[in-house]
């Protein structure tokens, strides 16, 4: 009879601790949740409100091995992760299996590495059910919202949309984010700088840059000031030199990991957490969720055995750090590397350089301050009350510099001044070489990074480090939000500068507003955020969403009944949702009236459509059928105006013939196109639909022609329905409306192919899709 049997949760994470135990024991993976709500019902009991779970189709096969292998085996552990959804996971696999939850041994880690495996073993504990619970109140209401509320969306705003009760809330911090930019209105100020020299001892002379206290709000003044600066002289008022410290950031947790690997690496948040988890299950790191900064005292002592050797003992200062948020109890460390010692290791690319990342943000936090000297120079100009300030920075000792610096967001840079001054002394004059005020532009708010905004959503208290990367995925691929780059426009600045007692102005250009990777709602997002805020604002209620996850905690620490909970919230939620859905409005959600259409008489609408959001002239009520045009995508519903929307009517148009065929020039759902003999081609964003002429249309038709032609490997005289085309991986075969791989072997000569060689193909991946099914 078998020993041992342990369970986890991931085929990798099995391989690797398989390594470690003899062979008493045998490692199995459960992939995940072997039992979870039905995925197209609600499955909750809405007069109870327990949840009805079912073994998925696909898991069936492997519950009987499990189940096969569990009754073989003398004991059973179960090692699936260590947060909540870890040990639900392990809570279905006993309900499952029939294992004895009083009996069943429980084993947790925070990292997969042999000591922490065998002291596992050693230490096992019985399953949390108030961990349990936690999950499935987490499920069960996240269940509750979505179901209930998308049917309402459904048949108020468009099908086939979803709500969500984190999901929502993101959506409406980046359209309320999105709002605050169009209501911001940008300020002009000007920025003095100044350029002066020191005479030095030795006759040299050294350059100070200063920049004046004082920013001056019209050019009027800037004016004024420089016509004083003429004959003024510039004198040294006073000179403060000041140490200072400066500390290094705290170990990781999963949002500061996907926070700084967004900044410094470029990964999105899914990226972050999907090569997180193959280094732990690779033993490289600890565990990849949590909310917790504490270091075991083996990491804290490996650190600084590390930091001495490379860098001598002076770099070297232990810290403990503690974490202050309350739901951080189930996760009793903070991500780092299993092995301090090893500073790099072998990997994907993307591994490497991530492993790299935690390395340094590890050791850095157990090395010494850096020690820096600021200086401050304030330098009086005669005939004014305004004073030039020169700061400086010198490195005294770089201490954890060496490794590691913090990156910030867009709207949180660092000041991070090192100019070097020069000897100074209160009482000394400079000589000035130039001044230059430039003309600035007052900054609105920055639009969301992924980064920002799982910022945010810690900083909310809503949502937890498992929920982040699910939920900025979601909101993304329901197409509530897109992530974007924004172009930015080129805008005209003015420069007066002061050489000798020439005042030279000049204007100059520069291109404001350029946005990369930012996070940008679509009108679909907007409108599913005015809904829901306007029927759900509890839902929507940032204070609503961070109470229900102190609740979760509360759950989990023994504290709060679970059912309880949701009874309390189906109480008030179910009624809203009843009379939300059977509500009649005049006025249909996400429509805005624009204006009156001067041709006809009849009323402008903005709306969401079928496709998305449309322009509509004329009511739905009128005799004569409305006329539709589709919104271009570099257009927003809240932000079009009435002249753009009767604009876009003006198309389709034609525009004469070509081989006897009219050539049309329309807008559709993916941009403006030229339509010939049935054939459409996409109009390249520098040709303005409105204007585009006969000869630049032929040209676009003949250069399709000609990509299509390049397709074309093959054809076969035997079926005219078979052909080899070339595709973006290579050339390909295709039959009857389906496309069927070519084996590597056969790229080179695909030209060349017979017929009976192809129709193998075909047969062949007909035959394994006929299997599959």
């Amino acid at each position: 009879m078998q020993k041992n049997l342990v369970i986890v949760e991931s085929p990798a994470k099995a391989k690797t601790i398989e390594k470690f135990l003899g062979n008493d024991y045998k490692v199995m993976s459960s992939y995940g949740h072997i039992r979870d709500l039905k995925k197209k019902e609600l499955s909750i009991n809405t007069d109870t409100l327990q949840p009805d779970y079912e073994i998925p189709e696909e898991k069936e096969k492997l519950v009987k091995e499990l189940k096969t292998n569990a009754k073989k085996a003398k004991k059973v552990w179960l090692a699936s992760d260590e947060d909540r959804e870890g040990e639900a996971i392990s809570w279905h696999l006993c309900e499952v299996l029939g294992l004895d939850e009083e009996k069943t041994n429980r084993i947790v880690f925070h990292e997969i590495t042999k000591p922490a495996i065998l002291n596992a073993i050693q230490n096992p504990r019985r399953l949390d059910m108030n961990l349990v619970n936690a999950q499935q109140a987490r499920r069960v209401l996240d269940r509750l919202v979505g179901f209930k509320l998308s049917p309402v969306l459904w048949r108020k705003v468009k099908p086939a949309l979803s709500a969500g009760r984190v999901q929502s809330v993101a959506v409406r911090l980046i359209v309320e984010r999105e709002r605050e930019i169009q209501a911001f209105k940008q300020e002009v100020y000007y920025r003095v700088n100044g350029i002066f020299a020191i005479i030095n001892t030795d006759g040299s002379a050294s350059e100070v840059r200063a920049e004046l206290g004082t920013r001056f709000k019209t050019h009027e003044e800037v004016t004024v000031f420089l016509e004083k600066c003429k004959n003024a002289e510039f004198i040294i008022n006073s000179v403060t030199q000041k140490p200072l410290k400066r500390t290094p950031a705290p170990p990781f947790t999963t949002s500061t990991l996907q926070q700084e690997a967004a900044r410094k690496l470029g990964f999105t948040v899914s990226q972050t957490m999907m090569v997180a988890q193959h280094l732990y299950e690779n033993g490289r790191i600890t565990y990849m969720r949590t909310d917790s900064v504490n270091l075991s005292s083996l990491c804290v002592n490996d650190s600084k055995n590390e930091i001495s050797r490379l860098w001598g003992d002076k770099y070297s200062k232990t810290r403990k750090y503690h974490t202050s948020s309350k739901g951080a109890q189930e996760a009793h460390e903070a991500i780092r590397p299993t092995d301090m010692t090893a500073s790099t290791i072998e990997g994907t690319a993307q591994e490497r350089r991530l492993y790299d990342l935690i390395w340094k943000r590890t050791v850095a936090c157990q090395m010494a301050d850096a020690e820096i000297e600021k200086t401050t120079v304030n330098i009086n100009v005669s005939g004014t009350d305004e004073v030039f300030i020169a700061n400086g920075e010198v490195v005294k000792f770089d201490g954890f510099l060496k490794v590691y610096r913090e990156s910030y967001d867009d709207d949180e840079q660092e000041n991070d001044n090192t100019n070097i001054l020069p000897q100074m002394e209160k009482g000394q004059k400079l000589q000035r070489r130039e001044i230059l005020a430039t003309e600035r532009f007052s900054q609105g708010p920055s639009r969301y990074t992924e980064a920002s905004l799982v910022h945010k959503l810690e900083e909310l208290g809503i949502g937890r480090p498992s929920t982040y990367a699910p939920t900025i995925s979601t909101i993304q691929q329901r197409e509530y939000v897109h992530k974007g780059d924004k172009k930015g426009e080129e805008r005209q600045y003015r420069t007066d500068s002061l050489k000798g007692l020439v005042i030279t102005q000049k204007t100059r250009k520069e291109t404001a507003g350029n946005e990369k990777g930012k996070l940008l709602p679509t009108d679909i997002g907007i409108v599913v955020n005015d809904f829901l805020m306007k029927f759900f604002p509890n839902i929507m209620d940032y204070n609503f969403t961070a109470k229900v996850e102190r609740k979760f905690d509360e759950i989990a620490e023994g504290n709060e009944t679970w059912t309880d909970m949701m009874k309390d919230f189906y109480r008030d939620f179910e009624p809203t949702v009843e009379e939300t859905m059977n509500s009649r409005s005049e006025h249909k959600v996400g429509e805005r009236e624009l204006g009156t259409d001067p041709a006809t008489g009849k009323p402008v609408y903005v709306k969401i459509g079928r496709f998305g959001p449309v322009i509509q002239i004329g009511a739905a009520d009128d005799k004569e059928k409305p006329k539709f045009a589709q919104l271009p995508a570099d257009k927003g519903m809240e932000t079009i105006t009435l002249d753009e929307a009767l604009e876009l009517f003006k198309l389709p148009r034609e525009i004469g013939e070509f081989e006897g065929e009219k050539v049309i020039i329309g807008a559709g759902r993916f941009g403006p196109y030229v339509l010939h003999n049935k054939k459409y081609v996409s109009l390249p964003k520098s040709e303005d639909p409105l204007t585009v002429n006969l000869d630049t249309a032929i040209e676009l038709i003949k250069e399709k022609r000609n990509q299509d032609k390049a397709k074309h490997i093959k054809i076969f005289s035997e079926d005219a329905d078979l052909e080899v085309l070339k595709g973006r991986y290579g050339p390909y075969l295709a039959y009857n409306g389906k496309n069927y791989r070519l084996p590597k072997d056969m790229h080179d000569r695909a030209d060349k192919l017979s017929y009976s060689e192809c129709m193998e193909i075909v047969n062949t991946g007909m035959a394994k899709k006929e299997n599959k099914q």
